[in-house]
């Protein structure tokens, strides 16, 4: 599979709230960066941390959370994933970008619109 069709896959898993599926995509000393200055905001090593500590609660963060693809750019083993966010407090873009390495997703950082993610975290 190339990066793009790895970090694609990911993308489905979490639609359909398939976490173990998209856990196996990505090596055990992943690096997931989400940028900013908020509570969610920071480093998180490796997919469990992650899952446990910022997947696990973008329901109550952000209620009725959606993710929508708008743009995708793969060259070598970099894929950008530009999206959209939804939720009943939140309309915002951002761009994933991924590092893909023997087939696992080694490294994840998020940019998004950290103003807005911020706001809705307190509302």
């Amino acid at each position: 599979m190339t990066p793009k069709e790895i970090v694609l896959g990911g993308y489905q898993s979490f639609s359909q709230g398939d976490l173990e599926s998209l856990g196996k995509i990505f090596h055990a000393n992943a690096l997931i960066k989400v940028n900013g200055n908020h509570k969610r905001s920071g480093e998180y090593k490796g997919f469990d941390d992650w899952r446990d500590n910022f997947l696990s609660h973008l329901a109550t963060d952000y209620p009725n959370f959606s993710l929508e693809i708008l743009h995708v750019v793969a060259e070598g083993d970099r894929v950008h994933v530009f999206v959209k966010y939804s939720a009943d407090n939140l309309d915002a873009n951002g761009v994933h970008i991924f590092l893909v390495e023997d087939g696992l997703q080694t490294e994840f950082i998020i940019f998004d619109d950290t103003q807005k993610m911020a706001v809705a975290l307190e509302s």
